[in-house]
C-alpha cells in the first residue's frame, strides 16, 4: 500500500501524546524528514493555519491519509 511518508504528506496520529496535548486522530503535515527517514517533523495547525505544535515523530506514531481512491495494485500485497 502507498503508506510512504514523504515531505508534505498529510498524516494522522496513531497514538496519544498527552505531554504535547495531542491525541490519536489529530491531523498534521510532514515538514521535515529526520534521521534518514526514521523520524519526521510533523506540524499541527489550527483552522486558521496557526501552528500549535511541531515535533519529531516515528513512522509508527503516524499514518498517511489518502484523499483519493488507491489503485487496486497498491492494495494487494505482492
Amino acid at each position: 500500500m502507498t503508506d510512504t511518508i514523504r515531505l508534505f504528506s498529510i498524516v494522522a496520529l496513531t497514538v496519544d501524546l498527552p505531554e504535547h496535548n495531542l491525541w490519536r486522530g489529530q491531523v498534521g503535515t510532514v515538514v521535515e524528514t529526520l534521521a534518514r527517514g526514521k523520524a519526521f517533523e510533523v506540524e499541527f495547525c489550527d483552522n486558521e493555519g496557526r501552528t500549535y505544535e511541531s515535533l519529531g515523530l516515528r513512522p509508527d506514531q503516524i499514518m498517511v491519509l489518502h484523499y483519493e481512491p488507491l489503485p487496486v495494485s497498491e492494495l494487494v500485497p505482492a
